[in-house]
């Protein structure tokens, strides 16, 4: 029975290197997405130049989608430097940026824009909420960010 409990104690530390393993592949597919992405909004750029044909909007979802894979190899990468932790705040980050975005590609309906922001606002609350209730921890980033 103990050599059961003992080995049943390693689970956690598999599971972990199994996720380990498995994000830092998912960090390797964001980052060739993000440099695709960022191929096409250089293309778009040139387009635009070319064409005389100003595309705002495509070129401003291009831009939040940037920023949403940027976002998430961030993530990614201070779940690694804050050993193994991910930071709540920076799901909140990536829930607004993905709510803009929608916003702007889909912003035909009045009413479906208003609970889009209302949802914003709420996101937005959290995150002050979140950063009040344990100031200490961004310090603690603040000083690691700096070595």
């Amino acid at each position: 029975m103990k050599d059961f409990v003992t080995k049943f104690q390693k689970t956690p530390h598999i599971l972990q290197a199994l996720l380990n393993i498995c994000l830092f592949f998912l960090a390797l597919a964001l980052s060739a997405l993000l440099i695709s992405e960022t191929w096409y909004i250089v293309q778009i750029v040139y387009q635009s130049f070319v064409t005389r044909q100003d595309s705002y909007y495509e070129m401003l979802s291009e831009l939040l989608v940037f920023f949403l894979y940027f976002e998430f190899i961030a993530l990614i990468v201070k779940y690694f430097k804050s050993n193994f932790h991910f930071p709540l705040r920076y799901f909140i980050y990536i829930g607004i940026t993905a709510v803009i975005r929608l916003i702007i590609i889909d912003h035909d309906q009045a009413m479906s824009t208003f609970w889009w922001s209302l949802a914003i606002l709420i996101m937005v609350g959290a995150l002050f909420i979140s950063n009040r209730r344990n100031p200490g921890a961004q310090k603690h980033e603040k000083n690691e960010s700096d070595h």
